[in-house]
């Protein structure tokens, strides 16, 4: 192992910022959105009511957002920037496993992107209506994967095979659109710069 290796991902220190909370049990919807938002920002949970980002710029400023939001709740909320002592690798496991399930959440959103558009080819609608709601479709899986992307700080396993299917997408719409143009008897975007 020579000196560079220690810079990989798994060797470097990570601090992290726990967000420890507690929220009235009732109603039950509070716990609900506290529990939503959470999730929608990628952090995991240590334990009930500890969740746990890497601490960026950009988590402290969600997870203070969201103190504020627990406090006019009626809940009270502490966030600590802390490092790791014991149990580091364990804590990444945890965060890399939470991104790759997301991961598998778009190859699952892109097999069923391809799907769609066989439907487009079985039903043979070739329309510009069908193309711009499949091409919005894959605008929010690019978006999503872009989205995971952004916070997956530890370099999780699942980005490739989620790239790879957002491809796949990509490439099937392609070919869905030049059969669209080929029906409408457009040769596509670029015709008029011909």
């Amino acid at each position: 192992m020579d000196a560079d290796d220690s810079t990989a991902p798994e060797a470097r220190p990570v601090r992290w910022l726990l967000l420890v909370y507690r929220i009235p049990s009732e109603p039950t919807r509070l716990r609900a959105g506290v529990w939503r938002k959470i999730k929608g920002l990628g952090a995991i949970y240590v334990q009930n009511s500890v969740a746990a980002l890497p601490s960026s710029p950009a988590s402290e400023r969600a997870f203070r957002s969201l103190r504020a939001e627990i406090g006019e709740l009626g809940g009270v909320a502490f966030l600590f920037d802390a490092g790791v002592i014991a149990g580091s690798p364990q804590l990444r496991v945890l965060y890399n496993e939470a991104r790759d399930d997301e991961y598998d959440e778009i190859v699952d959103k892109c097999a069923d992107f391809l799907v769609q558009v066989q439907k487009e080819y079985d039903a043979l609608h070739f329309t510009y209506a069908e193309l711009e709601e499949n091409d919005v479709d894959l605008a929010k899986l690019r978006g999503w994967l872009d989205k995971i992307h952004g916070r997956d700080v530890l370099e999780a396993s699942g980005y490739g095979a989620a790239l790879e299917a957002v491809g796949r997408c990509e490439q099937s719409l392609e070919e869905y659109a030049a059969r669209v143009y080929a029906e409408e008897g457009d040769d596509g975007p670029s015709s008029s710069l011909r």
